[in-house]
Parts: structure tokens; sequence; C-alpha cells
């Protein structure tokens, strides 16, 4: 390798000394913006407490909401009952009025059972109970005195004396014993002992009623006990859990897939298979005299009242209505707004800065803001989303419109200004079929957009469907119904993605046949 003369060397440097000789500053520039992200990132950190979220987060409850999306459970509990046990269903429970699933087996047995039997207050009754001093009732109901407090109770009667107090005998069919089967563990249940035997782990708790729930031998690492005497909290994966407390045995059995999605427990075709129904509906005798089968399965599908398909698929289109409407009108406005705030069209100044400060009062609120606004004033509904969609697209197309005319080529103009055009003319032939496809296309552009936008603000109180999946999501149960919304949102903004950019490309001049 030649080496060169100090002169050339020197020569060099001082022809190029922007690179061999620069300041402190340009030297440590990568050091100091590596210390600033570092500092940027700490600081972060620290002040969105990002290592307590993670260490506090319940990340359990994070995977049983993302379980609940793509599954439903069956939530029985096993309440005890003295010497015996009794199973209980939510009301509206998913498996229907009167519940037996295959997984929960009850030991029934006929017994009696002594009732003593108050002669006072007639045959086959207790005592009276006597009622709280305060009351839940709203000033003036029924039953309360004025002023709003509780109408004096009549005073507890006389206990009867055990001489003059009647026995009867009953014989009651009661419940023994529960045996349960859950995702591969069996849970066996009697008065005041619960064993499990899951994993080849044998598990065997006690139970004093009303005072502590007690495991013989250390716990698996399947189950829980948060204080001594407490609940003992068993998990056994994506089948479900069971809590045994010290009144009651709450069991979460968990099913793949959306629970009465067609038919609700109310139906006639409700339980029955897919081709239980198509027979049922073309071949069966007519279940109500009033409709068809047909009539009827369709109505019972809209109107499920667990899915309630017919009011979501309503809302969807009020979502797609506000975001058209709302362009729309603000595509209206902002067309002959953006004529007078462009410079180049309207020469007068203080017009122009008048328009684009109105444009950017209009943006700068952001949507959601406009949204809360409008449903404070018109009440919650479609309205108020179509106004603050139309507010603020208005502010947007109008500076996006301007600034596509402050950008037009004057020659095509001149051209029809030459030809002695008056102005409005000289407008439509010489302005508008340059911009016009671009007006357009922003215009698909902020449709397409405003259907995201129109969900969210729907949340609000705005209307539409969002409204509908925020309640969904506030029961903090119903997140298969919220997976099923999100599912048709995720389905409407493709298609209307794909019809806006297919005609946003034609008006660009672009072939679309290949995409």
């Amino acid at each position: 390798m030649n080496n060169l003369p100090a002169e050339t060397l020197d020569d060099i440097v001082n022809r190029h000394h922007t690179v061999f000789r620069r300041s402190l500053l340009e030297r440590l520039r990568v050091p100091l913006i590596a210390v600033a992200v570092f500092i940027y990132l700490f600081f972060a950190w620290s002040m969105f407490g990002v290592s307590a979220t993670l260490s506090n987060g319940n990340w359990g409850i994070a995977g049983s909401y993302l379980a609940d999306w793509v599954s439903y459970e069956a939530r029985p509990d096993v309440e005890y009952d003295g010497d015996y046990l009794r199973v209980e269903y939510p009301r509206f429970s998913p498996l229907g009025k009167y519940p037996d699933p295959d997984w929960l087996e009850k030991t029934v047995e006929r017994v009696e059972r002594k009732r003593v039997i108050n002669e006072s207050a007639g045959r086959g009754t207790e005592s009276s109970v006597s009622s709280s001093v305060s009351s839940f009732m709203v000033e003036g109901a029924p039953g309360t005195q004025e002023g709003g407090r509780e109408a004096p109770v009549s005073a507890p009667e006389v206990e009867t004396p055990a001489s003059e107090q009647q026995i009867e005998t009953v014989v009651e069919s009661v419940v023994s014993r529960v045996d349960l089967e859950l995702g591969g563990a069996t849970i066996e249940i009697v008065p005041r002992r619960v064993t499990v035997d899951y994993g080849q782990q044998t598990l065997e708790i006690d139970i004093v009623p009303e005072k502590a729930v007690t495991a013989r031998g250390p716990l698996p690492e399947w189950a829980t006990q948060k204080v001594e005497g407490g609940d003992i909290l068993m998990r056994f994966g994506f089948a479900g859990t069971v809590e045994v407390e010290s009144d009651e045995v709450k069991i979460r059995h968990r099913f793949f897939g959306w629970e009465n999605f067609w038919f609700d427990t109310a139906s006639p075709f409700w339980g029955k298979s897919a081709s239980q129904v198509i027979g049922l509906i073309f071949s069966g005798d007519r279940i109500d005299p009033d409709m068809s089968n047909v009539a009827l399965a369709w109505n019972n599908i809209l109107y499920n009242a667990e899915w309630q398909h017919a009011d979501v698929w309503i809302k969807l289109l009020q979502t797609i209505v506000m975001a058209f409407v709302g362009t729309l009108f603000a595509s209206f406005l902002a067309f002959p707004m953006s004529f007078v705030a462009a410079r180049n069209i309207t020469p007068n100044r203080l017009l122009n800065q008048v328009l684009k400060r109105f444009f950017d009062f209009l943006r700068c609120v952001d949507m959601l803001i406009w949204a809360l606004f409008f449903t404070r004033a018109f009440g919650p509904g479609p309205l108020a989303g179509i106004s603050a969609i139309f507010f603020t697209d208005t502010g947007t197309l109008g500076k996006l419109y301007s600034e596509a005319l402050e950008n037009i080529d004057d020659r095509q103009r001149e051209g029809i200004r030459s030809v002695g055009a008056s102005p409005v003319l000289v407008q439509r032939y010489g302005v508008v079929p340059q911009v016009l496809p671009v007006f357009a296309s922003q215009s698909l552009y902020f449709w397409e957009s405003n259907t995201r936008s129109a969900t969210i603000i729907g949340a609000v109180g705005a209307g539409g469907i969002g409204l509908k999946l925020w309640e969904a999501m506030r029961t903090n149960a119903d997140w298969e119904n919220v997976a099923y919304m999100v599912l048709l949102i995720l389905a409407t903004v493709f298609i209307f993605d794909n019809i806006s950019s297919a005609i946003r490309g034609r008006l660009m001049g672009r072939d679309t046949s290949s995409s």
C-alpha cells in the first residue's frame, strides 16, 4: 500500500475540513443520542409504572378473558343444606331452564323430614321474621310512610310453647352426593367434604359450614388457598375451575364454542341437531298456528335473547350510515369552502386565513370530543355520531382540498380564461377536472376510515355498534358477544376497504384488474 506524502494529506484535510476536523458536538452526536434515548426510556418506564404493572398484573384473568372470546361457561353452585346438598344454576343458564348435564351426576334420595307447624301463623308455615330498620324503597313507594320511611311492621308473634307446637313428617327428595367430571378431574362432593382426583393426585377438603375450609395435607400446584381456613380454588386448565367455600362449591365448567348462537333456550328449536331443525322446518307440524315453521325459526334467530342478532345488525347498519352520511355532508361543505381558502383561487388574504383557521379549529378537536359534546346536546344516538364525523371531516377535508387547489396547473385555467369564459366557467372547466379525482379519492378514504372511527365514538353514546360493543364489555361476562361484534366490524371494514380502494384506483387512473 502506497503512503501519501504529508503535503498531499494536509491539502486533503484543508479541502475537506468538515470531515476531518469535526466539532466536539459532531463527534459525540451518536453517544449523546444513545444516552438521550436511554434516559427517555427510563423515564417512560418509571412514569408509566411498567415494572409494577408487570409484577402486579393478573395474567390469569387476562387469559380467562381471552378464552371467553371462543368459549362459554356453565356455572352450577352446590350449596350445603344441613346433611344434604342443593344444586343451583343461574337464572339464565346456557344449559336451559331445567339443566341436567351428563358431566354432573346427582345422587337423589327420598327421606323423611320433620317440620314444625305454627298454628297461629297457619298450617304449614313458619314463624314470621321481622324486617330490617332501613329500606331501599324510594320516597312515596308502596309500603312506605310519608317521607320515605318504612311503614311500621307488626309486632313479632309470641313464640308458641313447645307443648302447643305440632310437628308433621314429610317425604322429600334430596341430593346426598354430587359427582363431577371436569377436564380430567373427578370430583366428589358430599356434605362437609370434597374429594378431588386430578393428575394422579388426590386432594381431600373438610368443610365446617359457615366457618372454615381445610385441606388434608399439602395443596397440589393446581390448588391455591390465600388464607388459612379460607376458600380453596382449583384450576383445571381450559376446562374451568372449582372453588370450595364454607357455604357452597362454585363450579365453572368451560366449553369451546358459542352457546345458543342460533336459538336461545326459550326457542322450540333449541337443543335440536341441524338435521332435526331442518326436518321440523320443512316437514314438521306447525308449531305456531300464526306463522310457518320457517318464519318462526327466522324470528327466533333474529330475536335470540342471548345474541340479539337483529339489534346487532341494525346497530352495525347505523355505524355504516353514520360514516357515510357524516363523510358525505363534510365533503359537500368542504368543497365550496376550499375554493375560498385557496390563495390562487380567491386572492383575498383575510378570507383565506379565516377559512383556514376555521378548518384548523374543526380538526384540532378530536372526533371523540365532538361525539361527547353532541351526545350531551342531542342525546345518545346516531345523530350525535353523524355530527361528530361531519365536524371533524369538514376541517380535515377542507384543508386537504384547499392544498390540492393551490397545487393545480394554472396553464389549463389560463387557457379557459383566454377564450373569454366567465370566472365560474374558468373554475368549472379549468380547475374542477384537475382536482375532482383527488377530492373523490380523499373522500372515499375518509369514508373507509370513518367506518372504523364510528365504532369508537359509538362507545361514548353516539349510537351504532360501538355502543352495543361497550355494553357487552361492561357486563364482564359476555366476551363471546364481544368477539362476535368485533368479527362483524372487521368484516365490514375489510369489505369497505376493498370497495374504497377499487373506486379510488379507477378515479386516479390505476389498473385494478390485477389486484
